[in-house]
């Protein structure tokens, strides 16, 4: 053991687990490896009679944590003994039902085929009805349980999920003895928890998927859970009435783990959070700073003050879920990543670098194309998961390439929208931080955010930071940092390279969002503003644009 400080990462995905040893003093990242999840298509478990179905497999979890470590750890060539924190994240709202143990069902040979006992990934959509029960009811009571999470409850998160599993599959529900989010659960396990009870439960996923606040005494009431379904109520004892933050250790490494891995026992392990939330941290999220964590949806993140005002249609506004002591702000795109690969994957025989070359020597406007980015519903302002795509302006001549651009286009015109709906309550964005695959690897879609938000566009320094903010939460959870303003002040940065924005794109790109408002409020349902003039306008932008 030497005297230099490290920490280990472990960033679960929707496809995979990525492992990242970093230098806790200069952030500097020494070993990094990847698991591809095994199960299902790309690691998901899918449905072909029901597109809204996405689960993941648990066994993947725990052979991907192994494989990851063994490679990261054989990458960095350090002493394991100098790692002295390791963080977890996760997608959320990913819950799955566990026994009394803690030990998920699909561990089970009973249930490890059922779908229903393993993770519900937080893309599935199966409980969109359930979303819309949960939310008239609490409107209906007067509860204020919709006021953290944007006023409307959504069909990805924790108790819409949960309630749709009691319907649908009762024998899955009654075999449960409680429900754990994947943030929770990882930890417990590499901490050796001895039950589902003492399961530590991050305030991450909690505030923002289910309706946890210390205002009205933690989860929601039984009567109201009763309200929705009886069985609901009884559960509610079986989960939990406090909740932790990231940087508070749970414990250490279970020795047996800590074996097979190559670790040392013992080690911190923190309290888990989701992944969008720590990849803010990872990218050096402060007050006034939005972080856009880009992958196959988009999590657009911020942290502000006691006094941060509740935000119709956000994904929640939760005291310590991104850093402790300040209110995490969550917003985010259903489809961003997912919505270019459809393109790609279903609409032609091509690439995304080949599309991307091709779309950037297009004008803003040239195609005479605008679309929704809805493929897969509206998770902010809308919150309602039965939206879906559009593409308006085709003719005989309309391509790939234009398509592939109109798509960017779209995902940035709903981010511009998001925008604007947090500082209209008050919250100022100073400036936009990218991190992601997306961000790494296309400049066009940076260059075209950077136009259609008029901003300038930062680039954080780190191409894996949710597994870097697992790492800082670690570093805390170990003492190396007192506190996580600190630990990203060390650990954190961004690239020399800024996306700054184009005058002449951005006057075309201001008379395409005036139009793209009109699609988002006529089809989101939010006002009976007249469709006959959008087609002719765009047309003659798009002339306009080809002259």
């Amino acid at each position: 053991m030497s005297d230099r400080k490290l920490a280990l990462g472990i960033d679960y995905g929707t496809n995979s687990v990525r492992a990242l040893v970093v230098d806790c003093a200069t952030g500097e990242e020494l070993g990094t490896s990847v698991s591809e999840f095994k199960s299902g298509d790309h690691g998901v478990i899918l449905d072909a009679k029901d597109p809204n179905l996405a689960r993941q497999h648990p066994r993947d979890h725990v052979s991907g944590f192994f494989e990851c470590v063994e490679g990261a750890l054989a990458e960095a060539t350090i002493d394991p003994s100098d790692i002295v924190g390791i963080g977890v994240d996760t997608t959320g709202s990913s819950p799955m039902p566990v026994d009394e143990r803690g030990v998920p069902l699909g561990f089970q040979e009973r249930f490890q085929e059922n779908p229903h006992a393993l993770t519900w990934l937080w893309k599935d959509h199966t409980a969109y009805s359930e979303a819309g029960e949960i939310t008239e009811l609490a409107r209906q009571r007067g509860e204020p349980y919709l006021a953290k999470c944007g006023g409307t409850y959504s069909s990805e998160w924790f108790w819409s999920k949960i309630l749709h599993c009691a319907r649908v599959a009762p024998e899955v529900f009654d075999a449960a003895h409680s429900w754990v989010e994947c943030q929770d659960c990882i930890p417990a396990w590499l901490a050796g928890l001895p039950n589902a009870a003492s399961i530590p439960r991050g305030i991450c996923a909690a505030g923002h998927k289910a309706m946890f606040h210390e205002s009205w005494g933690g989860l929601p009431s039984a009567s109201f859970l009763k309200g929705l379904d009886p069985r609901l109520g009884a559960l509610r004892g079986h989960l939990y009435t406090k909740t932790g933050e990231a940087g508070q250790s749970i414990g250490g490494l279970d020795a047996e783990i800590a074996a097979k891995a190559r670790l040392k026992a013992g080690t911190p392990i923190s309290v888990g959070a989701m992944d969008a939330h720590l990849g803010a941290v990872g990218s050096g999220v402060k007050p006034g700073t939005l972080v856009k964590i880009m992958g196959t949806s988009t999590c657009d993140i911020m942290v502000g003050g006691p006094g941060t005002p509740d935000i119709p249609g956000v994904c929640g506004i939760v005291p310590g879920s991104v850093i402790p002591g300040m209110m995490g702000i969550e917003a985010g795109q259903s489809a961003v990543g997912d919505l270019f690969n459809w393109c790609v994957g279903k609409l032609g025989h091509t690439s995304h670098d080949e599309l991307g070359r091709e779309a950037s020597k297009h004008r803003p406007g040239q195609s005479g194309l605008l679309a929704l980015d809805w493929n897969n519903g509206n998770r902010t302002v809308l919150v309602d998961p039965l939206l879906t795509g559009l593409i308006v302006g085709q003719t005989l001549q309309t391509s790939q390439t234009e398509i592939y651009r109109a798509l960017i286009e779209a995902t940035a015109f709903g981010s511009r929208k998001i925008i604007e709906r947090i500082e209209e309550h008050g919250v100022k964005v100073e400036e936009v931080v990218v991190c992601g695959g997306i961000a790494e690897k296309s400049p066009l879609t940076m260059q075209v955010y950077a136009d259609i938000l008029n901003r300038p566009i930062k680039t954080s320094r780190s191409a894996q930071t949710c597994a870097l903010g697992a790492a800082i939460a670690g570093s805390v959870a170990g003492g190396a940092h007192p506190d996580f303003l600190t630990a990203i002040a060390a650990m954190t940065g961004v690239k020399d390279t800024v996306y700054r924005p184009d005058p002449d794109a951005v006057g075309t790109y201001d008379r395409l969002y005036a139009l793209y408002l009109d699609l988002h409020d006529a089809f989101g349902n939010v006002s009976q503003r007249p469709m006959g003039g959008i087609m002719k306008e765009l047309i003659k932008i798009r002339d306009e644009a080809r002259q």
